[in-house]
């Protein structure tokens, strides 16, 4: 049996199983009414109906890398994107295909009663097709979620890696977790723009949260280092602990001529010396800042 004539039925049935589908899908408790109405539902289930039944008029393979399935692949495409990032879960987005299989094998066995062999045979290739419709929407959801999963996490790490501006040029940039190559990069760029913005000449790493420094971690620290020399500031690395300086040692880790310091109080303390700062206390207590 060819596609056109489960494209001849899905046309000749084209008001109840529209109704019968929009029903079941409303029906299964998996239709969010918060994220989409009934009316947008309803519209989307005409579109996508009236995409299908042209496509299979065209085609006569359920493949739907072939060029007649355009249509259905980019309203697919859309909708499994668009539910991604409404907050539609996997089942949800894929109950809209699979809850169409019901009211097409309806169609099918009316359309062929009497006729066992031609009923089967149209079944298996509705079922085909439907399923290889449903395969490819949640492949696009799930491309899509994981886009979505990857700006949040890019998102996260800008926020992970603020600088601050602690005196007149001196920046502190603390880090906090593991320091991979592409949080690197965020760094890198995040410490070299407040450098540029603030006209600083020092700046700060902090490195107290990080947990572990092995030998990768130190490379990136001193690309770090050096970005940030090449734009005319030095660096001071505070927050080695006796464990990590320890690690440091047994790994023959050497971070040159940098400056390290224990903590970033004595960070900010040589700091502003280094920058020509004389921190005086006051009889009452208070802090006196003179150049």
């Amino acid at each position: 049996m060819s596609l056109s004539k489960l494209s001849e039925i899905l046309n000749a049935d084209r008001t109840r199983l529209l109704a019968e589908w929009v029903s079941y899908q409303n029906e299964s408790g998996q239709v969010r009414g918060d994220l989409i109405t009934e009316r947008e539902l309803t519209r989307e289930s005409e579109q996508f109906f009236e995409l299908l039944r042209e496509a299979l008029g065209r085609e006569s393979s359920a493949e739907l890398h072939r060029p007649g399935y355009k249509g259905v692949r980019d309203f697919l495409g859309e909708l499994s994107r668009s539910r991604s990032r409404l907050g539609f879960t996997p089942s949800e987005t894929a109950l809209f295909i699979l809850s169409m299989k019901r009211p097409v094998f309806g169609a099918v066995q009316r359309a062929f009663a009497g006729d066992a062999a031609g009923q089967a045979a149209a079944l298996w290739m509705a079922t085909e097709l439907l399923d290889n419709l449903g395969l490819f929407t949640m492949e696009t959801f799930m491309e899509a979620r994981e886009e979505v999963i990857k700006g949040q996490q890019s998102d996260m790490l800008e926020l992970s890696t603020p600088v601050v501006q602690l005196w007149d040029g001196i920046v502190a940039l603390p880090l906090i977790g593991t320091l991979d190559s592409n949080r690197t990069s965020i760094v890198m760029e995040t410490l070299l723009q407040v450098i540029v913005q603030t006209r600083s000449e020092i700046a700060i790493i902090d490195i107290t949260g990080v947990p572990t420094v092995d030998t990768q971690v130190a490379q990136h620290l001193l690309k770090t280092v050096a970005a940030a020399r090449l734009m005319g500031a030095d660096c001071i690395i505070s927050g080695i602990r006796p464990q990590i300086a320890q690690t440091m040692v047994h790994l023959q880790i050497d971070l040159g001529n940098v400056i390290t310091k224990a903590t970033m109080a004595e960070a900010l303390r040589t700091a502003m010396h280094r920058s020509g700062f004389v921190v005086t206390r006051k009889s009452a207590g208070g802090l006196l800042h003179q150049k």
